[in-house]
């Protein structure tokens, strides 16, 4: 029973936007709470269910698979793989943390100076402003540097040392918390549900 209400379910909000991955057990407190909705792919077409509507139609349409149900003393539920929310309709954000491999992203591990990719064990992070000229670690103070072109640069700002950025680095905004939350987790019948976008979010303005 665990093993089955540990499973992720996809939460879509109100607009049927892609918003959350949940377990079961989670999934099941807010359809019973009236919070949400099944979300089904039959016959050729996106169904919603009530909890009680989903219970009978779990009646009539027995899973096949013994982690697909909850099974209780008196009856089997099919397990939800995707809810809707009934009252949600925005599209949470998170802050992205100023790490080494999201600068990476953010510059597409390209060298801010030359305008190179590189593998990115071959890329440093560049302080545009030196620290000993009292630049800070921010986001928009820090880029992808090759090797080269940091040992060129090296202690100096960019126009000392004869250089300049391809562009001005800047604070990513925000990205869809789905992205960060999916990682390798992805059904079948998630599918319709996750636009390339999330997968490929762009992190500059």
């Amino acid at each position: 029973m665990d093993a089955v209400l540990d499973q992720p379910v996809l939460v879509l909000n109100r607009l049927w936007q892609a918003v959350n991955v949940i377990g079961a057990r989670r999934a099941f407190a807010l359809l019973a709470r009236g919070h949400a909705q099944v979300v089904h792919h039959h016959e050729d077409d996106f169904r919603t269910f009530s909890m009680l509507d989903w219970i009978s139609f779990s009646t009539h349409n027995p899973p096949v698979a013994e982690l697909d149900a909850v099974r209780t003393p008196t009856r089997t539920i099919r397990l939800p793989r995707v809810i809707l929310l009934t009252f949600f309709d925005k599209l949470p954000c998170k802050e992205l943390k100023l790490t080494r491999n999201n600068v990476f992203e953010r510059d597409k591990a390209t060298c801010q100076y030359c305008g190179k990719g590189f593998p990115r064990e071959e890329l440093n992070l560049d302080h545009v402003i030196p620290r000993d000229h009292g630049g800070k670690t921010t986001w928009e103070n820090i880029v992808c540097s090759c090797i080269r072109c940091n040992t060129r640069k090296a202690n100096r700002l960019p126009h000392e040392a004869s250089m300049r950025l391809i562009r001005k680095p800047v604070r990513p905004k925000w990205r869809p918390v789905i992205s960060l939350v999916l990682g390798n987790q992805l059904h079948e019948q998630w599918k319709d549900f996750l636009d390339v976008a999330y997968w490929n979010v762009e992190l500059e303005d």
